[in-house]
Formats: C-alpha cells, sequence, structure tokens
C-alpha cells in the first residue's frame, strides 16, 4: 500500500515502516500522528488507484520518533564597492515520523 501525503506544505509518498523528515509539529517524541491530507492511496502494483478530488478518505497513522534540528546554513549577502558584508546562519526545525498503517 502506498499513498501521497500532504504535511508542511509538501507532498510525501509513504509506505508502511516508513521514516519521513517533515517540516516540525507540534508534538513530543513519542506522539501519534495522524495525517488526514492524502492526496493519493495505491496498491504496490498500482492495480487499485484512488486520486481524491482534493484529498480521499483516508489516513495516514505513524509515531513521532525526534524533533531535531537540521545542519546550519550559511547566508552571506556581499556588495560590490562599498564594503557591505553580512553573514547570517539558519537551522531549520525538523521532525522524523515513522509511518504506521495506511487506512
Amino acid at each position: 500500500m502506498i499513498a501521497i501525503i500532504e504535511t508542511g506544505g509538501k507532498q510525501y509518498l509513504v509506505t508502511p515502516n516508513q521514516k519521513i523528515t517533515t517540516e516540525k509539529t507540534g508534538a513530543d517524541a513519542g506522539a501519534a500522528l495522524t495525517f488526514d491530507k492524502v492526496l493519493l492511496v495505491a496498491d504496490e502494483n498500482g492495480a487499485n488507484v484512488q486520486i481524491g478530488t482534493p484529498t480521499v478518505s483516508a489516513t495516514v497513522e505513524g509515531t513521532l520518533l525526534r524533533n531535531f534540528r537540521t545542519r546550519k546554513i550559511m547566508v552571506r549577502k556581499f556588495k560590490n564597492k562599498v564594503r557591505y558584508r553580512r553573514t547570517a546562519g539558519h537551522r531549520q526545525h525538523q521532525t522524523e515520523v515513522n509511518i504506521g498503517s495506511i487506512k
């Protein structure tokens, strides 16, 4: 069974017992998550395909493994001949989710 879910403004192709990394959710580690925005559900071989308009009446359940931050990205700005230099860093908050079942 495969499904396409939408969370955090992005779409993910998921299967049971798969780990995905999404935008941060407000839950703590070990919490159960339910994804209601399911855009497509299909069998592994693609025989039974249900495409939503925009969503399918299915849910994807999973457990939150951990909240973490990605590696630091350095943002540099530079303008020639005016001595303008700026450096900033950014670390995005992420959530790792283990997909349990597709219903």
